[in-house]
């Protein structure tokens, strides 16, 4: 039987190995909620600076200078409490190209685990009108072979 027909095997959104872009943070004192843990707002924020990385090191050179990004959607799914002191990484990984929009898959890494992960989908804006716009063709194929899985 032919192997031509079939998916490769999905990656593991909790492997630090399924990401290839990488940023790290400090978590502050002023991270910790009530419950003396770190607020899960900030989980958000940890998610944010690793996808303004990849968009601002990646898609940006690919792009117009006057072009926006939007996020659309994401999504978390908390795994694990963090605790202060200590560090924080973030990594992302292109998962889809839309025809205007990518998805990203984030993984977010305390202590050597994996604490959080999250999907979200960002948006290519006109700077001037404020609409979404098509990729352009160069960064399409770029971008493409990122979601494909080529480092």
């Amino acid at each position: 039987m032919s192997s031509a027909g079939f998916a490769p095997p999905a990656l593991d959104p909790t492997d630090r190995a399924s990401y290839h872009d990488w940023v790290e943070d400090v978590l502050r004192y002023g991270d910790v909620d009530r419950q003396n843990h770190v607020n899960n707002v900030v989980f958000a924020s940890f998610f944010e600076n690793g996808r303004v990385h990849f968009l601002d090191t990646v898609v940006r050179p690919l792009i117009e200078p006057t072009d926006l990004f939007a996020l659309v959607k994401i999504t978390v799914e908390f795994r694990h409490e963090m605790h202060h002191p200590g560090t924080a990484a973030v990594g992302t990984r292109l998962a889809r190209l839309g025809r205007s929009s990518v998805a990203f898959a984030q993984g977010l890494f305390n202590e050597g685990r994996c604490v959080a992960i999250a999907e979200s989908i960002v948006v290519l804006m006109d700077g001037e009108n404020r609409k979404s716009k098509p990729w352009p063709d160069e960064a399409a194929v770029v971008l493409q072979r990122l979601a494909d899985g080529a480092a």
